[in-house]
């Protein structure tokens, strides 16, 4: 039953139906080519690396967004980005298995609330839209910027630029380029938020053309609110069941809240689920 499961999952995406919705977890085997040292990608190791390895209060080690607001009040919203920025767009990486795995796929909408540029990199001979998630901007009513990739180079679009035949990558959180800038910080995260809330964080071609879609959660695991609180949002309007999570042992808290939202646990990890897809494939 469940080899079913994965198998009409596998389907799903490849045609479309079921959109990639990528957590840390994605990341997990992800090295520094020179180092050999792990990304970064999960609230505690994110934690760690900007404090330099070393643990923060307890009160701070609790979710990255408080740890990386302690940063800001005390250094500045700077120092935060910097850390992203240095992190994810001047390190060289290894690209990780979910990412070998859609680059043969190419779904036309993924979304994925890292702050890397795997995601790009396995679209950079694609023309594509880029979405880029804002928060504390003055001058716009939107939580969002759009760019255009022609194959070769970003550019800054308005909605009406917007190809919606185009493949979508959206990334709420932010990135280093085209364009710097990041979710990060609780303030970041209450501001995004409310005005995802209130719909002005998403762009409106993608409210209608995400209309009924349903969503594979890779890497993603649902205990901490801020996750949760952006995920319900960013799948408003969802199908049934709403999705997949691969979760390989989930918690009590993760059963009750995904059956709330019609997520269906598959009790699987990433790594099995990818062997299935090469037992399809072959």
């Amino acid at each position: 039953m469940r080899n079913q499961i994965l198998d009409d999952i596998l389907k799903g995406v490849a045609d479309g139906e079921i959109v990639p919705y990528l957590g840390p977890g994605v990341l997990a085997d992800v090295r520094g080519r020179e180092t050999g040292e792990p990304m970064p990608a999960d609230s505690d190791s994110l934690i760690l690396a900007m404090n330099k390895g070393r643990p923060m209060a307890p009160k701070l080690m609790f979710e990255f967004p408080r740890a990386a607001m302690n940063i800001e009040l005390k250094r500045g919203r700077r120092a935060v980005y910097q850390f992203l920025t240095n992190t994810y767009g001047q390190k060289n990486w290894t690209r990780g298995a979910v990412f070998d795995w859609l680059a043969q796929l190419k779904p036309p909408y993924i979304i994925d609330i890292n702050r890397d540029l795997q995601l790009q990199q396995i679209y950079a001979d694609t023309p594509h839209i880029l979405i880029k998630g804002l928060a504390r901007i003055g001058g716009t009513d939107f939580r969002y910027v759009l760019f255009h990739y022609d194959g070769g180079s970003y550019r800054q679009i308005d909605n009406h630029d917007a190809d919606p035949s185009l493949p979508v990558l959206f990334k709420p959180m932010g990135l280093p380029e085209p364009d710097t800038g990041y979710i990060a910080t609780d303030a970041d995260y209450v501001d995004y938020i409310t005005e995802l809330m209130g719909g002005f964080a998403i762009p409106a071609f993608l409210k209608a053309s995400r209309r009924g879609k349903r969503y594979l959660f890779c890497g993603m695991r649902f205990i901490r609110d801020t996750e949760r609180m952006v995920m319900s949002d960013l799948i408003y309007d969802a199908g049934t069941p709403a999705g997949y999570a691969l979760i390989a042992n989930p918690s009590d808290k993760e059963r009750r809240y995904c059956a709330k939202q019609n997520i269906e646990i598959v009790e699987t990890d990433i790594s099995e689920f990818l062997e299935t897809e090469a037992l399809v494939q072959s």
